[in-house]
């Protein structure tokens, strides 16, 4: 890849919609603020919704012939040869319990693949930025996986076990009982943690397009390698599970386990 298959006004833009969002997210943390049940029973609030109206409206005066697909507001155009996916708060059960490990995900998608990435953490003042072509950075500052040749030496993160169904509750269970360390939670927070040097593999499933797009980016400019469990690239056809690794040698022996390997 190169720098010129990612627009340079679209990284300036991706910039702006962190900071909108931002700016709705923050006066709403740690407050009484009302939450919603969606019809998958996940929670929603005001900051998620707002976020994402604030995102789409530069999005769509920008570029008008972008596509858009939100987690709150749905698909527009998403056809279009650039898709923009938005996540406004990856997270929010941390979000309504107070704790600053959700961030807001911004990915651009060229021809079904992320060209661009944000993951956003609005109360920490930390951004994670990858695009293809250049090295990811950490407000600014370039950050580099670390070495982690195999998996007995891994630190590994899930966001729960609930997402884990059917098989692959024993494929996950495999996986867990090889590694150092399993942390549970952190959302998108643990994959900035990989991109950062300081964990190992993400390992999810029951995921929507919207919660693995925008890592993509910042994952492979870090210099570590996101795919889905059979070693496929991730874009907006995937099947909802992830394997994120710093280190390639962690990931195949990863993929190895989970396709049931001893």
């Amino acid at each position: 890849m190169t720098a010129s298959i990612c627009p340079p006004a679209a990284v300036a833009l991706a910039a702006r919609l962190a900071d909108a969002a931002g700016a709705v997210i923050r006066p709403h943390f740690r407050t009484p603020v009302a939450i919603d049940d969606k019809a998958d029973a996940s929670p929603v609030t005001i900051a998620d919704r707002d976020a994402e109206t604030a995102m789409r409206r530069l999005i769509e005066d920008a570029f008008p012939d972008h596509g858009i697909l939100g987690e709150e507001h749905g698909a527009r155009a998403v056809d279009a040869e650039f898709v923009w996916v938005l996540d406004p708060i990856d997270g929010t059960k941390a979000f309504i319990s107070g704790v600053p490990v959700f961030g807001t995900l911004i990915a651009l998608l060229r021809g079904g693949r992320p060209v661009l990435g944000i993951i956003d953490q609005p109360i920490l003042g930390e951004r994670w930025l990858g695009v293809a072509g250049r090295g990811t950075t950490l407000n600014g500052r370039p950050v580099r996986v670390r070495a982690c040749p195999q998996l007995d030496r891994a630190t590994l993160f899930a966001t729960s076990p609930d997402m884990f169904k059917g098989a692959d509750v024993d494929a996950f269970e495999r996986l867990r009982r090889a590694v150092k360390l399993t942390r549970w939670g952190a959302d998108c927070y643990a994959t900035a943690m990989v991109a950062s040097g300081f964990a190992d593999l993400v390992v999810e499933a029951s995921l929507q397009t919207y919660d693995y797009c925008a890592l993509v980016p910042v994952i492979e400019g870090a210099g570590g390698i996101a795919t889905d469990w059979q070693g496929r690239p991730l874009g907006l056809a995937s099947d909802g599970r992830s394997a994120i690794a710093g280190d390639a040698r962690a990931h195949a022996a990863a993929l190895e386990r989970l396709a049931g390997a001893a």
